[in-house]
């Protein structure tokens, strides 16, 4: 039996949500530092921020494209805006190296929360 697009939406958005929270975590806390370190693998914590930053900046990707289906909205996919955006976003980050982290990130999930927030269905279209 295959998926409806709601129903994919809802498995894309929990995927997302959890791949962006776990990706936040392990950029903003030690946490990822630590487990890095009790398994020798120290060598390795210098070069994390190039990995997790576009791993959350993806998720927050997943997340919206997940709004834009849960949304039912017909016309052109956002896919390539989204994976620019992404893209742009960890580019602009790595170019400032990493300066402004927090700023750069807190305006993503933003972005992604206002794009939820404007394909959100009106009272109107919910058929009880």
């Amino acid at each position: 039996m295959e998926d409806t697009v709601p129903a994919q939406g809802d498995k894309m958005m929990k995927k997302g949500v959890i791949g962006s929270m776990v990706a936040a975590v392990c950029c903003f806390t030690p946490a990822l530092v630590f487990l890095f370190a009790g398994v020798g693998l120290s060598g390795l914590i210098g070069g994390l921020d190039y990995v997790l930053f576009p791993l959350l900046f993806s998720s927050l990707g997943v997340t919206a494209y997940a709004f834009y289906l849960r949304s039912g909205n017909k016309g052109m996919s956002p896919k390539t805006i989204i994976a620019v955006l992404a893209l742009t976003f960890s580019a602009v980050l790595i170019w400032l190296e990493f300066k402004y982290a927090l700023r750069i990130s807190l305006v993503a999930v933003a972005l992604v929360a206002i794009y939820g927030f404007y394909l959100r269905p009106s009272k109107s279209q919910v058929v009880s």
